[in-house]
């Protein structure tokens, strides 16, 4: 296969919904930067549709042209979209791209940045999340008129993938491993994901594990934050864990996601599409663009990866182009456009 240090790498951009096309074109002029800096990194970009305004258009949230583009390109990087709720409804255009390619690792980092007010100064952990099974399986239906059943789907095949998955981020890190469960009341399918613990922790002996039930890791994270490193747990457990994390730095404007497979990822902010702001150049972009560092970092770009990171670190200690969410008092909020631009610059002039 041909590296793709020596080729041009082909980006599926969604733009998304909502506030989704403003942080996802505060983002590019930052990737265009490390384009013009960075030897060997070279992105082509691809726009296609997804979510509520392809189930206007064309009835679904995910077309077939959309999927095809998906298919052609070396990964995604998506803006949020919006899933309509009403049972019935076409299914959630995320949930079909982690199907199709089978992004089994929802991977979102919560760390403290400059000047954005945290619980602690020392926060910096990765909360590693199943991303294909649970409740989120989507497996549920009516039983009779005043009843419904929603089915939490758990393989040995999904726990032992995600778990090593999450070993394997720990021993990059700091060799420490929490895994989070409610294996008291949730005997049999806990009892899955506990037993692939215990297996797949057998390959990694260098690695300290901890083990905490959900409802008290939700305290846990208020109270102590910074003792976690790489926290690893099934996919609702998670998706709400993880939320909750990202407010322990400054809240869901900073928080970068992946959805991460074997071969093919996909990067987003963890906030949804916010539709009351949209267009209104108001919201915080740093989450996409951290999520393209994410990117960079999967593509095997680690240098551009870093220097994106640094930027946003270099702009935010500068305190003059930050977003209503953390501007302080008496600093006039920057534009969501003017911070993409401003990172962008950093970028050039570092």
């Amino acid at each position: 296969m041909t590296s793709r240090k020596s080729r041009k790498v082909r980006i599926a951009v969604i733009p998304g919904d909502g506030i989704g096309p403003e942080v996802i074109h505060a983002t590019l002029p930052v990737l265009d930067a490390v384009q013009d800096v960075a030897t060997g990194v070279k992105l082509e970009y691809v726009f296609t549709e997804a979510g509520l305004t392809c189930v206007q258009k064309y009835g679904t949230s995910l077309p077939e042209e959309t999927k095809q583009i998906l298919r052609e390109a070396d990964c995604c990087l998506k803006g949020p979209v919006t899933t309509p709720e009403e049972p019935g409804s076409p299914k959630s255009a995320v949930v079909q791209i982690r199907t199709m390619f089978d992004l089994y690792a929802n991977v979102r980092p919560i760390k403290v940045l400059p000047r954005v007010p945290a619980l602690h100064p020392n926060i910096d952990m990765v909360m590693v999340r199943e991303n294909m099974e649970g409740l989120y399986a989507g497996i549920e239906f009516m039983t009779g008129n005043d009843a419904a059943v929603a089915i939490r789907l758990i393989t040995k095949r999904g726990c032992e993938r995600i778990v090593r998955f999450a070993f394997n981020q720990a021993v990059e890190r700091r060799k420490q491993l929490t895994y989070v469960h409610k294996g008291n009341v949730l005997k049999i399918t806990e009892g899955i994901f506990k037993d692939a613990v215990a297996k797949v922790g057998q390959e990694f002996p260098e690695v300290h594990l901890d083990e905490v039930r959900v409802d008290a890791m939700a305290m846990w994270l208020i109270r102590q934050p910074e003792v976690y490193d790489v926290i690893v747990t099934t996919n609702l457990f998670g998706d709400i864990l993880s939320d909750e994390a990202a407010q322990t730095v400054g809240g869901l404007g900073v928080a970068p996601g992946a959805n991460i497979g074997d071969d093919y990822a996909m990067f987003e902010p963890v906030h949804g599409s916010a539709p009351s702001y949209a267009g209104k150049d108001q919201v915080n972009p740093i989450a996409t663009i951290l999520s393209s560092k994410l990117m960079l970092d999967w593509l095997g770009f680690k240098e551009a990866g870093d220097l994106v990171e640094q930027a946003v670190e270099d702009v935010l200690k500068e305190g003059q182009f930050m977003t209503f969410d953390l501007a302080p008092e008496g600093v006039t909020p920057a534009k969501c456009s003017e911070v993409g631009k401003r990172i962008a610059r950093q970028i050039r002039d570092a």
